[in-house]
Order: structure tokens, then C-alpha cells, then sequence
């Protein structure tokens, strides 16, 4: 005798849940489970909602990436040996560092070549841009404010005309 192939069906799904609650809840804990559920699903919607409307460049909180991106500085030719701890200490006459990353390669782990640091105020920015030049290292180092990235902004037509 062959068997049947299991199906899933929302009527077999709902039993099997109601088996997995076992007779501990009864119908109006449930009840005010799916209410509550229905309360936090709304709330969710009006976050989607606010965020949605919120200003270009701000995704709904001060907090976010493009506040942070004002506050931090791309700094470019850094020494390959260099430290975080280095640079911190290069920058901190400017202001309160609150974080540097240098980026490195996904694949052999070594430093690119420069970094980012964010610092606690905007004012802290501009006094880190006039460190532009300076010697770090024995490099000159390339300060300039980060940019921010706008969505879509290169997307579009790629390459040149193509054939004849």
C-alpha cells in the first residue's frame, strides 16, 4: 500500500497549533494573544509610515547614518602599518573621536589605505579637514568630510555605446 504524500493545509495547520498549546491556554488567552499581536502589528505599520514620510537624507531618527556621516571625516593615504589607536591619537587634538575604522580587504585582511573616523561633534570636522596634508607616518594624509551616499544616484545607464 502506498503512502500519501504530506500536504499542508491552513485547517492542518491551525489543529497542529492548537495541539502544540496544549489544553494549558484556553480560548481567551488566545484571544488576547492575537489582540495583542494586532496592537504591535499597528504600532509596526506607523513606525513604516513615519519613516517613509521622513525628510530626504534622514531616516527617521537623528541617530541615524546621515547624522553620523556629518560628524565624520574619509582619510585617505593612511600608512598600511597604522593602528586605530594611531590615529586616534593624530585626530583627538580636534575633537572627541568616537570611532575610526580603517577598511580592509575582504579577502587577504590587509589594510586599503585609508580610513574613516567619526567624532562626537560636527565642529570636530572642519577642524579635522585642516589636518589635510599633514604628515602621518611619513605620508601626507588626503581629510575630507564623508560623504553621503544618495540612493540611485548611480544607477542608470552603464558604459558607453556599444556596436557599430
Amino acid at each position: 500500500m502506498a503512502e500519501t504524500p504530506a500536504t499542508w493545509t491552513p485547517e492542518a495547520a491551525a489543529e497542529g497549533a492548537l495541539a502544540e498549546v496544549g489544553e494549558d491556554m484556553d480560548l481567551d488567552d488566545l484571544n488576547r494573544q492575537i489582540e495583542e499581536m494586532r496592537k504591535q502589528e499597528a504600532e509596526l505599520e506607523a513606525q513604516l509610515a513615519d519613516n517613509k514620510t521622513a525628510p530626504e537624507g534622514k531616516e527617521g531618527s537623528e541617530d541615524g547614518e546621515a547624522a553620523g556621516d556629518t560628524a565624520s571625516v574619509y582619510v585617505g593615504q593612511v600608512d598600511y602599518n597604522a593602528t586605530p589607536e594611531e590615529l586616534h591619537n593624530h585626530f583627538q587634538k580636534c575633537g572627541t573621536v568616537k570611532r575610526v575604522t580603517i577598511l580592509c580587504d575582504k579577502w587577504t585582511q590587509h589594510p586599503k589605505g585609508y580610513a574613516y573616523l567619526e567624532f562626537e561633534d560636527t565642529a570636530a570636522v572642519e577642524a579635522a579637514v585642516l589636518l589635510n596634508d599633514s604628515v602621518f607616518m611619513g605620508r601626507k594624509l588626503k581629510v575630507t568630510p564623508k560623504r553621503t551616499n544618495v540612493p540611485g544616484f548611480a544607477k542608470g545607464k552603464k558604459g558607453g555605446k556599444k556596436g557599430g
